[in-house]
């Protein structure tokens, strides 16, 4: 059994791929946008002009898979009540993926040493995802 998080970016969903891309080294393992559909969407699910906008994708950051897409383009994403763990190799590999992910995004708590980690940190990225970095003891 697994539990993948699936994040919705009400419209930004492929800036959101590319930003992972090059911040985290992800790699798609699958994209479909609505126009690809196999089946028309249902009238009023997405607004006129959103068939070129991701209907499905699953990117891979890790061993992690991530499914994600722009859901029904309505505005702006909204990600509250969890946050993503990203464990780092080391302290060096922390501080880059770090920097990365707090690029246009906002700082929660510094990367520092804890009590549990030698490196930890929080950050929502630019899209309001929230992720936590930690370096295992």
């Amino acid at each position: 059994m697994a539990i993948e998080p699936y994040l919705f970016f009400n419209g930004r969903c492929e800036e959101a791929v590319e930003f992972y891309k090059k911040a985290l080294g992800a790699e798609v393992l699958m994209l479909m946008r609505f126009k690809e559909s196999p089946e028309p969407q249902p009238p009023g699910m997405i607004p006129p002009g959103s068939d070129n906008k991701i209907m499905h994708a699953c990117i891979r950051i890790g061993d992690a898979s991530v499914m994600a897409s722009d859901g029904r383009c309505t505005g702006q994403a909204d990600f509250q009540g969890f946050s993503l763990s990203l464990t780092a190799a080391n302290e060096a590999d922390a501080s880059r993926k770090f920097a990365a992910l707090a690029e246009g995004g906002q700082v929660q708590m510094p990367l520092g040493k804890t009590f549990w980690s030698p490196c930890f940190g929080m950050v929502a990225d630019r899209f309001g995802v929230g992720w936590m970095v930690t370096v295992a003891p």
